[in-house]
């Protein structure tokens, strides 16, 4: 197994497991309306909240985060400077609203996409991009 294959495998496995978080009721986070098409396209079913779209501002997404009573909340914003800095404070605020902030999945994600991946909606093209290099069409289904 290369080094391809071995990455896209654990970035498929930690979707699983993403996936799983979701059935639960588990909130995803994310920053746009196209990380949500993203997460959709990779077959993830739940409540996605799109947090920074149409100009939302930080306390506007606190509010409808608050409406959708969740006990768990996993932040996948954008792995950039403003990305990390927006996660940190979402998780802060969803603490103080004793609203679990899920990170796991964010900072795993993070390691292994790199450099080649700077937000969510890029995550289903690279895995596309991925599944080419060694072969299989993944999201197609097709091998």
């Amino acid at each position: 197994m290369n080094g391809y294959e071995r990455r896209l495998e654990e970035i498929l496995r930690l979707l699983e497991k993403l996936k799983e978080r979701m059935a639960d009721g588990a909130l995803v986070i994310v920053e746009g309306r196209k990380d949500v098409e993203s997460l959709r396209k990779l077959g993830a079913v739940g409540k996605i909240l799109p947090a920074k779209s149409s100009g939302k501002s930080l306390l506007d997404a606190l509010r409808e985060i608050e409406r959708q009573e969740v006990k768990e909340a996993i932040l996948l914003m954008d792995f950039d400077r403003r990305g990390r800095e927006w996660t940190m404070r979402l998780a802060r605020h969803l603490e103080a609203m004793k609203i679990r902030p899920n990170l796991t999945f964010w900072r795993q994600l993070l390691g292994l996409a790199r450099r080649d991946v700077k937000d969510i909606e890029s995550l289903a093209g690279y895995i596309e991009t991925l599944s080419e290099k060694i072969g299989k069409n993944i999201l197609n289904g097709k091998q």
